[in-house]
């Protein structure tokens, strides 16, 4: 490979049409670029510049929302990858930006490490994931923006910065949104290696709904999913539990099992179930009742990220909003009248989950305990009816959507949730005059469209 140049940057190419997990979102950039050292990224970014092209970055391309589409540069940071430093005194660890969250767990092992909290997916990379408010669930616990205690981001002059607490960059830029430029290092705090002992039951669903603040800090991490039309909740409740304690609590789940309900009744059964329901949405009904019933009854433990985690291998289309968790049963509440009354076929579930607060500008949780409601369909199905449904139920709850999926609000919907909205954007626009890191997601949220 010949080194890289001012005019021809190491890994790129041109043309070609972009597309995002689920197929909602399309793009035909420019060029794509895939950096392997922060040199490049800088490289790439000052070329852009002085081209008068957009930037966007990419993980992924697990957001169901726009915010990596771009006309201009798409830059991956799959070869920025990997761990840069580990500080087992400060319980920190650093990492190159592009590093995917399904490889943190091999990369902490040798350390006796691990994240406190994740999501129940893991191909997102780290940076991406934390831009966009990615969370899972515990009251005890914030999303991964929460965790973060540095980063190394460069902006559109290409300039280098790296920032901690006390730096505007990091206190209004830990959820950014690729908007205010290209997050290359990113430190996040660690606890020591742990085990989760996991119970999933299937409850009625009422009870869950009605008191869904109580049911939220009856363990360590809860959250449940209800197949509309039915009458019972897919619980999981996940304990913590010291590495040491391990053989305390209930055996792994053994491989034939995890292949038979996590791979073929949960994956490939599952497959076919939503395709039936699309094909004759007549069928649907019966197929979530079959589904509530024959979702797998179990008690196990293992090491954190394999119980937190899990394959999602048929694709949907999400919304999520989190609202106030002392608002969470009338939301829900609400949620399930609406479903209930309106003749919309839906074969993916509702899941619910709750997180502590957090202090971080433009994360879902800034500020209060959440509960977190996320609705799916299945990606042949048209979404659009389904979320326009049930979004002005958790608007008017004062709710904040993820950033990585998909809803309508606009600057002032979003301003009216997120008070340093208007300061993010602020801050973008002195970091980024020329509107290099622009897209018509992040014109929708600042207002500039």
């Amino acid at each position: 490979m010949t080194a890289p140049t001012r005019n021809q940057p190491r890994k790129t190419r041109s043309g070609g049409t972009w597309r995002n997990w689920s197929g909602t979102q399309a793009a035909r950039p420019a060029e794509v670029a895939r950096p392997a050292t922060e040199a490049e990224v800088v490289e790439t970014v000052t070329r852009a510049a002085e081209a008068g092209l957009h930037v966007k970055t990419v993980g992924a391309g697990h957001s169901f929302s726009g915010v990596a589409v771009t006309d201009g540069v798409l830059i991956s940071l799959d070869e920025l990858s990997g761990v840069v430093n580990v500080d087992r005194e400060a319980m920190e660890v650093t990492f190159l930006a592009g590093t995917r969250l399904r490889d943190v767990p091999r990369l902490l092992r040798p350390h006796g490490l691990a994240l406190a909290n994740q999501g129940d997916v893991d191909p997102q990379s780290l940076a991406g994931a934390i831009a966009t408010s990615t969370h899972g669930t515990g009251l005890g616990f914030t999303g991964l923006a929460g965790m973060v205690r540095a980063q190394r981001i460069v902006t559109a002059d290409g300039t280098v910065h790296d920032v901690g607490p006390g730096d505007e960059l990091f206190e209004l830029g830990r959820v950014h949104l690729g908007a205010l430029g290209v997050v290359t290092r990113v430190t996040v705090a660690v606890v020591e290696t742990f085990v989760l002992a996991a119970v999933e039951r299937a409850e009625p669903v009422a009870a869950l709904r009605d008191d869904f603040a109580q049911a939220a800090a009856s363990a360590d991490h809860v959250e449940y999913y209800w197949f509309p039309g039915t009458d019972v909740a897919h619980v999981k409740r996940n304990t913590r539990h010291r590495l040491a304690e391990r053989d305390r609590v209930a055996a792994p789940i053994p491989r034939w099992r995890a292949v038979l309900e996590d791979e073929l009744a949960n994956n490939v059964a599952y497959r076919a179930m939503c395709a039936l329901g699309h094909l004759a949405p007549s069928t649907t009904p019966t197929l979530n009742r079959l589904s509530a019933r024959f979702l797998a009854q179990r008690e196990y433990s293992d090491l954190a990220h394999d119980v937190f985690v899990s394959a999602r291998r048929v694709r949907f289309n999400e919304m999520e909003y989190s609202v106030p968790l002392a608002d969470a049963a009338e939301v829900l509440g609400e949620v399930h009248r609406r479903l209930d009354s309106r003749d919309v076929q839906v074969t993916f579930p509702i899941e619910v989950r709750a997180t502590g607060a957090d202090d971080v500008p433009l994360s879902t949780g800034h500020g209060r305990e959440s509960c977190y409601i996320a609705v799916h369909r299945y990606h042949r199905d048209d979404h659009e009816e389904l979320f326009e449904l049930i979004e002005p139920v958790l608007v008017a709850a004062g709710g904040r959507p993820h950033w990585g999926k998909l809803h309508t609000l606009d600057h002032d919907g979003l301003a009216a949730v997120h008070p340093h909205l208007d300061a993010v954007g602020e801050l973008r626009a002195r970091v980024d005059p020329q509107g290099m890191f622009r897209n018509r997601m992040i014109d929708r949220i600042f207002g500039l469209d």
